[in-house]
């Protein structure tokens, strides 16, 4: 397995991976060409973040999104943990976790000090591999308005 940056011709490959995601959370629906316009937002201009992907062989298995904002609490750049998916192919195999120590060590060389996600309430699984890379849960509610 291979951790890579995400390149413009990734960006197929990738809409499959988040259409896969999109399909498990309760909020959100598969939309390939908005995901298309997104994930070309952050795969061109490094300074919104990045998109790490794992592959194997020719194969994109799982990708993670990272990107930048910046805390007024700790007066510098954190990182929001965007999209995390594996493929169900994948699965059980360590891309999930080679992926996030991807995205911990690529936090770590940007200098951000945080690195902030959402998992589904329902979603336990996910909440337990997060804790078992030493993420903690927030005390605080997320909240969102949606425009749509």
């Amino acid at each position: 397995m291979q951790i890579d940056t995400a390149t413009p011709a990734d960006i197929p490959a990738l809409c499959g991976l988040l259409s896969v995601l999109f399909s498990q959370e309760a909020e959100f629906s598969p939309d390939i060409s908005a995901q298309a316009r997104g994930l070309a937002m952050i795969v061109g201009d490094p300074r919104v973040g990045a998109v790490l992907l794992a592959r194997q062989g020719d194969e994109v298995t799982g990708m993670v999104n990272l990107l930048y904002t910046v805390s007024t609490a700790l007066g510098q750049r954190v990182l929001l943990l965007e999209d995390m998916v594996v493929a169900p192919s994948a699965r059980g195999g360590g891309v999930g976790s080679a992926l996030l120590q991807a995205a911990i060590a690529f936090a770590r060389e940007q200098g951000c000090p945080r690195i902030t996600l959402l998992t589904d309430t329902v979603n336990v699984d996910a909440q337990r591999f997060y804790a078992r890379h030493g993420f903690v849960a927030s005390p605080m509610k997320p909240m969102r308005w949606l425009a749509i």
